[in-house]
């Protein structure tokens, strides 16, 4: 049996939404095959983990005094995670704390939500150690998190997408030239962090002065802001793609109701919800999603394409805006929420059978990159004379 370690909580506004996909994985992971180690980040970021971090309930009553504080050595092919030994200190003969192996990691599910987590550190991290991680590398987790970076290649790949300005916060001494800068573009407007999810930062505006005080509020939560022109009567559509490379699943559509112009944090994560296994699923939604056949297949096809021009792998789901027959990409959430299994369960694919499939996905991908020649033989060294220019 593996040991996988499930990576949750972290420093990010979205601590809570991860810690809530954490409490999924490590319920619905397959007990026949994988024996989940929880590593939980607080928010203050240290590593815990424990048996009593497996339970929701410690995080309702923020009830930690079980819980281990642990650590990697970022070693490769170090696949330790390691703890301090307290030993007790006697008078005549002194002992000393020492480090000791906690468990052995067989291989990281990601559940990190926002930064930190979702942007490729803690990615980089396991890089160094040669680890398998599920999920995308750290060049996709960052062009996935930045929607600047992320709108500049779907570009590339001519992705349809709304028209959009971004700034940074140093640019905000210059109100007055921004709101100028944003002439071209028609409210409303859409005004986010560009590296923020769950709609934290996000305000819709109608005018100039309203725009003033949205790049503002983006600001408390990121250096760079995006102004995105809005669908005036949008549709929200999202659909999940599975896999790596060109071996890709994409999921059943769905329709968030009464959405008009923005999913607030608790509409996403609270209304409806009864505990660590309902979180999305039981927003209220229509899933599958009532879709023109021709305008599911684009929408299916633009999320492939998306996906893979990040160089995606695992899951991600795509978000989009439809007017009329028209789909725009919003955004691609490369560690969506709950891991979007409930767009798979209605095509049969149960959220363990995900879990297991995603644990393979990272693998795969961790098999590809050690296949890769990362040294050569060299005799710069005597080729070269102390202290010469290079």
């Amino acid at each position: 049996m593996e040991n996988i370690g499930v990576i949750f909580g972290g420093r990010s506004v979205e601590h809570e939404v991860s810690v809530i996909t954490g409490m999924q994985i490590i319920e619905n992971m397959d007990k026949s095959k994988y024996n989940p180690i929880p590593i939980y980040i607080t928010k203050d970021g240290k590593f815990l983990s424990g048996e009593s971090l497996k339970n929701f309930k410690a995080y309702k009553d923020q009830d930690f005094h079980d819980g281990v504080e642990v650590f990697f050595k970022p070693e490769y092919g170090n696949k330790n995670l390691y703890y301090v030994k307290h030993n007790p200190k006697k008078l005549f003969k002194a002992e000393y704390d020492s480090i000791e192996v906690y468990q052995k990691i067989d291989a990281i599910f990601f559940a990190l939500h926002g930064t930190f987590g979702e942007d490729g550190c803690t990615q980089g991290l396991f890089e160094l150690m040669g680890m398998p991680y599920t999920g995308c590398g750290v060049m996709s987790a960052a062009v996935g998190m930045d929607k600047v970076i992320m709108r500049k290649v779907f570009e590339s790949e001519d992705i349809p997408m709304t028209k959009y300005k971004y700034f940074y916060r140093e640019e905000l001494k210059n109100l007055k030239g921004l709101i100028e800068k944003c002439k071209d573009l028609n409210f409303p407007l859409f005004v986010k962090p560009a590296n923020l999810g769950s709609s934290i930062g996000i305000s819709r505006v109608e005018n100039a002065l309203d725009l003033s005080k949205a790049l503002e509020v983006a600001a408390h939560y990121d250096r760079k802001i995006i102004v995105e022109e809005a669908v005036v009567n949008p549709r929200e559509i999202n659909v999940a793609v599975l896999g790596y490379e060109n071996d890709l699943r994409v999921s059943a559509a769905e329709e968030p109701l009464g959405f008009k112009d923005l999913l607030k944090y608790e509409d996403k994560y609270v209304s409806g919800s009864k505990g660590a296994k309902s979180s999305q699923k039981h927003q209220n939604k229509k899933l599958p999603a009532e879709l023109k056949p021709e305008l599911e297949k684009e929408i299916k096809e633009l999320a492939k394409k998306a996906f893979s021009a990040i160089d995606g792998a695992g899951v991600a789901r795509i978000d989009f805006l439809v007017d009329g027959d028209k789909a725009y990409v919003n955004e691609i959430n490369t560690l969506p929420g709950s891991i979007a299994f409930y767009l798979y369960e209605v095509d049969g694919l149960m959220i363990k059978d995900l879990i297991t499939r995603l644990i393979e996905l990272g693998k795969e991908r961790h098999s590809e990159r050690a296949a890769n020649n990362y040294s050569i033989d060299s005799n710069l060294f005597n080729m070269t004379s102390y202290g010469a220019k290079i």
